[in-house]
């Protein structure tokens, strides 16, 4: 679907134009990739449940709750269509931890930013000494680790841990900036976003699903690297479309659309428009260097790029229709 539509209009209401901006996000956001869904979906969600309960993560019934309304195993059976049940298994259990530590972390950062240390040091220490785990998050993610070991080679679960320590970092800079609203503006905002996306520790599963690993001449190639940033950033920046109603009534900082309304100074819709534009340039960035690095790669290349445009894709279908973002739906008035 191309971006043809600056919005869509519903009837008015009081002499108010008003947008439903799911709609408008489905009419504008460009998407040239087609929807795929794993036929393993309902045995990983069930997997996780399992796995979140062992380490005690959904004890907590508003954690429960959480888990419910965002269906990590529809994401990752979204993202991750072609991936044999084991691996999608670790996909779909990240995920559902990613989005407990992250609630976690915002959580805490918001209110008492310095009670956040403990917590993220704890999985520095994991990920980066292998140190035993003092808290059930702890054990979750040393267990996590495992998995990835046990499944990867030595190189991409290396990776593995490098780019979910980058992910753990970024959560300091996000309770930093929570807690100084003012100096954050749009470019800050994107650097924060791109830091706590937390779609890149994916990117080492998706290179273990190839039938070899990529070369170091593969992997760290410029091209390779612009396209794993691009990928990310349009991954999440997605999502930040269907959130904005959420987070801005939660009074979230971090969140491409909420940036444009806090720079331009304008509705949430205008907003929304605005970041939809900037994604659409990232995807067909991400396409065109696509198309000409592609007669480059070997065939467990192509399928790494390939796994990187799942997300984009997977993330995309999956907010659509996902209770998390259910006020997306929400008509909008445009000022």
């Amino acid at each position: 679907m191309s971006a043809t539509h600056e919005e869509v209009t519903l009837p008015a209401q009081d002499g108010i134009r008003v947008v439903d901006l799911r709609e408008m996000i489905d009419a504008n956001l460009y998407m040239p990739f087609p929807f795929q869904r794993s036929p393993h979906a309902s045995e990983a969600a069930a997997g996780v449940e399992k796995w979140l309960s062992t380490w005690g993560l959904t004890d907590n019934p508003a954690v429960a709750a959480m888990i419910s309304g965002t269906r990590p195993a529809e994401l990752a059976a979204c993202n991750s269509p072609t991936m044999d049940p084991g691996l999608l298994q670790i996909v779909a259990n990240q995920i559902a931890y990613q989005f407990v530590y992250d609630d976690r972390a915002e959580d805490v950062g918001r209110h008492t930013p310095g009670r956040l240390l403990p917590m993220l040091c704890e999985s520095i220490a994991i990920l980066r000494d292998d140190q035993p785990p003092t808290t059930p998050l702890g054990a979750a993610l040393a267990d996590l680790h495992r998995q990835v070991r046990e499944r990867c080679t030595p190189a991409q679960a290396a990776r593995w841990a490098w780019n979910s320590r980058e992910y753990v970092h970024g959560l300091l800079y996000e309770a930093v900036a929570q807690n100084h609203p003012a100096t954050v503006g749009s470019g800050l905002c994107r650097s924060v976003r791109s830091l706590i996306a937390g779609v890149e520790p994916f990117y080492p599963l998706c290179e273990a699903a190839q039938p070899c690993e990529l070369t170091p001449e593969e992997i760290h190639h410029p091209v390779m690297r612009r396209l794993s940033r691009l990928s990310a950033d349009a991954a999440v920046w997605i999502p930040d479309l269907f959130s904005a109603v959420k987070e801005q009534r939660a009074g979230g900082l971090i969140n491409l659309a909420l940036a444009y309304q806090r720079t331009h100074r304008c509705s949430l819709p205008t907003a929304v428009a605005l970041a939809t534009r900037h994604i659409n340039s990232t995807i067909r960035e991400f396409e065109r260097l696509y198309g000409e690095f592609r007669p480059e790669l070997t065939p467990s290349g192509v399928g790494y790029v390939e796994g990187m445009a799942g997300w984009i894709r997977g993330c995309y279908f999956w907010s659509r229709t996902v209770p998390r973002y259910g006020d997306a739906s929400a008509a909008s008035p445009v000022l």
